[in-house]
């Protein structure tokens, strides 16, 4: 039964795959990815074509809240499916570095931490360069503190200049 159920859908992703078109993606875009898991936080946003429907996304961000203060970098590989007009849905993974500032505890808990994180997400592209998207992101982090080394979902709104 498992055999027949992964033969199907093999089947079925195959023939999706192969009716979506590839989106003219932009070559470069900039801008701000806000939102955020367990904290509020901003990240400033570039994406970078590569070829086809394939592009890279570099957030370098902060986030905040209570008890933690955090910088990170994180670096995405997206692939990118056209639904219709300027309507884009994209998928991807990736990982990144941080480091962060225990606000309770003094220096104790500070330090650094890596993650890998899934990308999820739907966009709009206008006919002049600007790219609006809505994105969920849940990484999973690697640190000696175990704030750091849990799932976080993160859900944010991006809002690019493309050029």
């Amino acid at each position: 039964m498992k055999k027949i159920v992964l033969f199907t859908a093999l089947i079925v992703g195959g023939i999706f795959a192969s009716e979506t078109q590839a989106q003219q993606i932009s070559d470069n875009a900039i801008g701000l990815r806000v939102g955020g898991g367990n904290s509020y936080g901003a990240e400033v946003s570039y994406q970078r074509a590569l070829q086809g429907n394939n592009r890279l996304e570099l957030d370098l961000g902060w986030r905040n809240d209570s008890h933690y203060d955090a910088i990170k970098l994180v670096g995405l590989y997206q692939w990118v499916w056209n639904i219709e007009g300027g309507f884009n849905w994209y998928a991807g993974a990736g990982a990144g570095l941080g480091n962060y500032d225990d606000n309770r505890h003094g220096d104790y808990n500070d330090g650094i931490f890596a993650l890998i994180a899934g990308n999820v997400g739907i966009e709009y592209d206008f006919d002049f360069p600007l790219l609006l998207s809505l994105d969920f992101r849940p990484e999973i982090g690697f640190s000696d503190y175990s704030q750091h080394s849990d799932f976080t979902p993160d859900v944010a709104l991006g809002i690019r200049y493309q050029f």
